[in-house]
């Protein structure tokens, strides 16, 4: 179900943006100094579906990085659960083993019968 909703979606959007691109492949040139528009320091000529897809991706990193910073909480909480069941499974590693050498009496088999 969720694959027939993703190509319900995705191609009609694939779709307009390679309508989108093809209708606009004429040069822009974005200038990156706000003071001299003669004279730019560093200017860029290149076709309006290529600012688009650009600032679409970088939308989409900054999205992820943002995402995976707030995350690191709960990342945290994990790493710190996971190590505190390695502690209590070495503990119980170590009471096993003390129950078979005979150093602790089981509840199980004692004599109350």
């Amino acid at each position: 179900m969720k694959q027939i909703i993703g190509w319900i979606i995705g191609l009609p959007t694939a779709i307009l943006l390679i309508a989108f691109a093809l209708a606009n492949r004429s040069f822009v040139t974005v200038s990156f100094d706000p003071l001299s528009t003669e004279a730019p320091w560093f200017a860029l000529s290149l076709p309006v579906w290529v600012l688009l897809f650009a600032g679409i991706f970088l939308g989409l990193i900054i999205g992820w990085i943002g995402s995976w910073i707030n995350q690191g909480k709960w990342r945290k909480a994990a790493r710190e659960a996971r190590n505190n069941l390695d502690i209590e499974l070495e503990k119980k590693k170590a009471l096993e083993q003390r129950l078979n050498q005979g150093e602790l009496v089981s509840a199980h088999t004692s004599d109350r019968f």
